[in-house]
């Protein structure tokens, strides 16, 4: 038996002592310190594009080195699992997809009552039934609510329209303030002056009648004169 053993060692001692299993042992090292260096490179690069950190590359490439060429697949193994997700430009992209979408989310119009995305030619919200539009009462388009004319036709709307769509509390500041502006004194003037402007008519209506009531001079009965009563007196009185 240990003759045998023997023998087996002596062949496999004669077969790495040949020069061209040495060469090739040789190359198959360097190749694989080789690799482990490239291992350590390739992490040193790879977190360069995940991380703005600028230590972190270095931290990366030192933790493949001291896994040794033996062990250095392990470090590339935990290096995968530890990186992050995605890279700079990837994360980059990604907000920038995100912004862009917000503000195409943004730009579509939306209820200014309850902030529900509307139609751009909805009249009223479904949700709220806030007043959204309104029609143009000459070529029926819709306008904007704060609109003064119409931008399709030119058609000026009259100030009775637009007071009409403001809510009854939004005019009431403003009346108290025009009211507070004139004062009562001007107010009582004016409500006196359009008093008597439309008492003026009745009162030439009742001065006609009584005119065509009065009888005319010299016709009817007159009364007989008076004793001593001086007879042009009495004809210029015709009653």
């Amino acid at each position: 038996m240990d003759q045998i053993l023997g023998a087996f060692g002596e062949a496999i001692g004669a077969f790495f002592e040949d020069p061209t299993i040495q060469l090739a042992m040789r190359a198959i090292g360097i190749y694989v310190v080789l690799i482990w260096l490239a291992a350590a490179y390739w992490a040193y690069r790879d977190l360069q594009t995940r991380t703005a950190n600028p230590i972190a590359p270095y931290l990366a490439a030192a933790l493949i080195i001291l896994f040794t060429p033996l062990l250095f697949p392990f470090g590339v193994l935990l290096y995968r699992i530890l990186r992050p997700g995605e890279t700079v430009a990837e994360a980059n992209e990604r907000a920038l997809a995100e912004e862009a979408m917000l503000v195409e989310v943004e730009s579509q119009p939306h209820c200014a009552n309850c902030a529900r995305r509307v139609h751009g030619d909805w009249i009223i919200c479904p949700t709220c039934r806030n007043r959204l539009r309104r029609v143009c009462p000459n070529c029926s388009r819709l306008v904007e609510l704060d609109w003064t004319l119409c931008a399709w036709c030119g058609k000026d709307f009259e100030r009775q329209e637009l007071l009409r769509d403001i809510p009854a509390s939004a005019t009431a500041p403003a009346l108290a303030a025009s009211r507070q502006a004139l004062g009562a004194p001007a107010l009582e003037q004016r409500t006196a002056d359009e008093t008597v402007t439309a008492g003026r008519p009745q009162l030439r209506l009742e001065a006609e009648e009584r005119r065509q009531q009065r009888p005319a001079i010299g016709s009817g009965p007159q009364e007989p004169l008076a004793e001593g009563s001086p007879p042009g007196r009495a004809a210029s009185r015709p009653w």
